[in-house]
Order: structure tokens, then C-alpha cells, then sequence
């Protein structure tokens, strides 16, 4: 599925080919929560980083990188500079794959038919998590992947 996506103010447009496109994990940790948080969690989608192409912006392009435990993150958290949307996450430990956040895309997305809860361990009381009824909640992170995922729902 192709997708598009902007930031909120237009400065910056890209597109991405992604295989994984329904936005079924939320991420409660405290990088994401902060960075790209809505209701206390963020939602990354997989795209296929060959495919990806930046359509304008790059001047508007920021990179932030998490220190976890005091050592620097090698993903790359990219967001406008302007407006402060957060776009997509690139690590190069995974050079296929990119990242963008479920709220940057224009595309329709598809509905997905449960969720999974991540990084609760790390989620603040004030946050509710809405679980239903076919949800997974971990802790951590999940041992399975968003395209093993996709596969197990016939997505």
C-alpha cells in the first residue's frame, strides 16, 4: 500500500511503499510518549525504506536520538522543524525499513482488528489503556514482529 504523508504545517511530504500499514501497536515508552505521544502512546507503522522518497522539506528536517541508558539511540526519530510533527523513525541497524508515525500519514489507513499494548511497564498511571477484547499487552516489547502480525491477521 502506497502511503503519503505530511507534517502539519505542508512544509514537509514523503511517501512509502508499506506491507504492515495498519496501525495496530501503540507504544507506551516514555521516547515515544514524549516525542509523538497522543492519549499516551504513539503508533509506529512498516514501510519499506527502498521505496521511501521525500517529496520537499528537507530543510525543515530535525533528527532527534533518544539516550537510553546513557548511550546514544541508533534510531533516528525525524520530525519537522517548523511545526514539530513527528514524521518517521529510521535506524540503520534495520536498513530496509522505515518507520512513519501513524499520525503523519494522509493515506487512508485500514481498521485494524485488535491492538497491541507495548512498553506498559514504562506507561504513567494518568494514561487508560483501551483494551479490547482480542488485545495483547506486554510489558516490553512483543517478540513478534509488525509483519509477523500482519500475517497472523491475514493483513
Amino acid at each position: 500500500m502506497r502511503l503519503d504523508g505530511s507534517c502539519h504545517c505542508g512544509r514537509v511530504k514523503f511517501s512509502v511503499d508499506s506491507h504492515e500499514p495498519a496501525p495496530f501497536m501503540r507504544c507506551y515508552c516514555s521516547i515515544c510518549r514524549k516525542t509523538a505521544g497522543t492519549g499516551g502512546f504513539a503508533i509506529n507503522l512498516g514501510a519499506d525504506y527502498r521505496t521511501f522518497k521525500l517529496h520537499q522539506g528537507e530543510k525543515e528536517l530535525r533528527i532527534y536520538r533518544a539516550h537510553l541508558n546513557g548511550k546514544e539511540s541508533t534510531g533516528q526519530r525525524h520530525f519537522c522543524g517548523h511545526c514539530g510533527t513527528a514524521l518517521w523513525l529510521y535506524d540503520e541497524s534495520w536498513p530496509d525499513l522505515v518507520h512513519p508515525h501513524a499520525g503523519a500519514i494522509d493515506t487512508p489507513l485500514p481498521v485494524p482488528p485488535a491492538h497491541v499494548h507495548m512498553m506498559l511497564g514504562s506507561k504513567p498511571e494518568w494514561v487508560e489503556v483501551s483494551d479490547h477484547p482480542g488485545d495483547d499487552q506486554f510489558d516490553e516489547y512483543p517478540e513478534e514482529s509488525l509483519a509477523d502480525w500482519h500475517r497472523r491477521h491475514g493483513l
